[in-house]
């Protein structure tokens, strides 16, 4: 069973680079909990029956694409992470002889091949750039910041989508106070059977309103917490090669190219 373990995940020292995946999983077995509880005591029933407008139907079918699209993300990044970690490896024990680009590959000085990842990314776009500029001092400002761009953009889509719910809550209130008032505004006569009427229209307009605000309020404040944690995890891999950049590859790619290798 360990070998088996071991052969998806991979060693001990790689699955704390799969913690991204495992703070989605921990959320969204605690949302999956919280929400079967609620069904089971006939709540989230009633909020998908009362609301005939279906908008916190498409609250909850907007939350469950997006949070998925943050597993992906998740899953990405720890790949990523795993990367950059065998990267640095080889370049701390090699990185000192230089760097070199075989087609797409990038390797060593002494012919180690770097794992394919943002961060030998990063490495390849410093020695093109050195190759072009010849000697001097290498600033890789830019491309750090390109880097860090791309990197960003994998979460932008969640916050977004979060804040498209919050909207999407304040449309279902109005809409439900809306409804509350279309029956007094129908009003002809004022006797018991009439009101009546009017107060059930009523109580289901702010049924919806009420439904439609706290279903499109809880899914946000849960994807803005699942990308918060992405977010992390997306720091520490631009951290990661930020420092490996700056500290290996800049000084051995201006030593390489400054004929003092």
């Amino acid at each position: 069973m360990d070998d088996v373990k071991s052969a998806v995940i991979g060693p001990p020292v790689a699955r704390r680079d799969y913690t991204p995946v495992l703070r989605w999983l921990i959320v969204t077995v605690l949302v999956a909990i919280g929400l079967l509880t609620l069904w089971q005591l006939g709540f989230l029933g009633s909020v998908l029956e009362s609301d005939h407008t279906r908008i916190s139907l498409l609250i909850f079918a907007i939350f469950v694409i997006t949070s998925l699209h943050c597993l992906v993300q998740a899953i990405d990044v720890s790949r990523e992470l795993i990367a950059a970690r065998q990267a640095r490896t080889a370049i701390e024990a090699e990185g000192s002889s230089g760097f070199r680009l075989a087609g797409s590959n990038v390797l060593t000085g002494a012919g180690t091949l770097l794992a394919p990842g943002v961060l030998t990314t990063h490495v390849g776009n410093l020695v093109r750039k050195a190759e072009i500029r010849g000697q001097g001092r290498l600033d890789q400002t830019l491309l750090l910041r390109s880097v860090a761009d791309k990197l960003r953009s994998r979460e932008k889509i969640g916050l977004f989508v979060s804040e498209g719910l919050l909207r999407l809550a304040l449309l279902g209130t109005a809409i439900g106070f809306i409804l509350m008032l279309i029956p007094i505004a129908g009003l002809s006569s004022f006797d018991a059977e009439t009101l009546r009427g009017a107060l059930s229209g009523m109580t289901g307009g702010m049924a919806v309103a009420l439904n439609v605000t706290v279903a499109g309020i809880g899914t946000a404040l849960i994807l803005k917490f699942q990308y918060f944690q992405l977010d992390g995890a997306i720091g520490e891999l631009f951290s990661s090669i930020a420092e490996v950049s700056e500290i290996y590859v800049v000084p051995a790619i201006e030593r390489s190219h400054d004929g003092r290798a």
